[in-house]
């Protein structure tokens, strides 16, 4: 006869595991944010550098406050 060995009941069992996610769900969030952003800076960047390319091939310049507003967001 094989019985089972008696369950340890963990009243506070849920709200320990999610204590113990939390710092690497959270670095992961974190981590997911900043590729975020960064790939939508660099998108920005590409569309400022595409944007110059063509002004400089037709012989235009942008004027200084606009290009200091793309510059700076």
């Amino acid at each position: 006869m094989h019985l089972k060995p008696p369950r340890v009941v963990r009243p506070f069992g849920h709200a320990v595991e999610a204590v113990r996610r939390w710092p690497v769900e959270s670095q992961q969030l974190s981590r997911r944010n900043a590729m975020i952003a960064s790939t939508a800076l660099a998108q920005r960047r590409a569309e400022l550098n595409d944007v110059e390319d063509f002004l400089a091939v037709a012989g235009l310049s942008p004027t200084p406050e606009v290009a200091a507003h793309a510059a700076h967001g």
